[in-house]
């Protein structure tokens, strides 16, 4: 699954409003989310998160986007996408793994909210990734729930070839593919996905330059 470096159109007023205002399509809260990375990259950011921007957000939820992504601290979801409040909502699990409640969280954004967006976002040197190869690589399973992660991440670091010298890397983005595909086919998302209503897509975080690339582009 190759990387491309998204350029959809330019963004004009909030980006909750322009989601809603062009009718919650999928292209648009794409475009948005990735607008605002540009300028959270550019240095020219729109959102300073004070305490009238919530006050203003504090009726009707209406977000435009679900991001799904890891608990990595280098990784701050609404900043990197440059939002305010109101405009999306937040899941983080480590390596950004898939269980009921994440997937309960996801149908509640989109069947309730309306939500026409969900974006998974891994990001480089995830050290969930990087504990499950270590895993398969010594055949230790880690101790606790951290057990589960390992369990989950592990597909992909087998599809990636655990003998690759880069596996890590791309092990990153074999697994942000798979949890693309599952939400895909998701038994409460994969009507509105078909119908074209909602999309589902991937991306990767560059920790270094800020920048957010598309993975496997709708």
């Amino acid at each position: 699954m190759g990387s491309t470096q998204a350029t959809p159109g330019p963004s004009a007023g909030g980006p909750a409003a322009q989601g809603r205002q062009a009718g919650g399509t999928p292209r648009v809260a794409l475009a948005e989310l990735l607008a605002g990375n540009r300028r959270f990259v550019s240095g020219q950011p729109m959102h300073g998160h004070d305490v009238t921007a919530a006050a203003a957000a504090s009726g009707d939820q209406q977000p435009y986007a679900v991001v799904l992504g890891c608990i990595d601290s280098r990784v701050p979801l609404e900043a990197i996408f440059d939002q305010t409040f109101g405009a999306m909502c937040v899941i983080r699990t480590g390596g950004h793994v898939l269980d009921r409640a994440v997937r309960g969280s996801i149908e509640f954004a989109v069947g309730q909210l309306g939500v026409p967006l969900v974006m998974v976002l891994g990001h480089e040197r995830c050290g969930a990734v990087g504990a499950a190869v270590e895993a398969l690589r010594s055949g230790q399973r880690p101790e606790g729930s951290l057990a589960h992660l390992v369990d989950e991440i592990a597909p992909a670091v087998v599809e990636a070839g655990l003998d690759d010298p880069a596996v890590q890397p791309l092990a990153i983005r074999r697994h942000v593919g798979r949890t693309v595909r599952a939400l895909r086919h998701d038994d409460l998302l994969a009507g509105p996905v078909a119908a074209g209503r909602v999309a589902v897509v991937g991306g990767l975080y560059d920790l270094a330059t800020g920048e957010v690339a598309l993975l496997d582009p709708p």
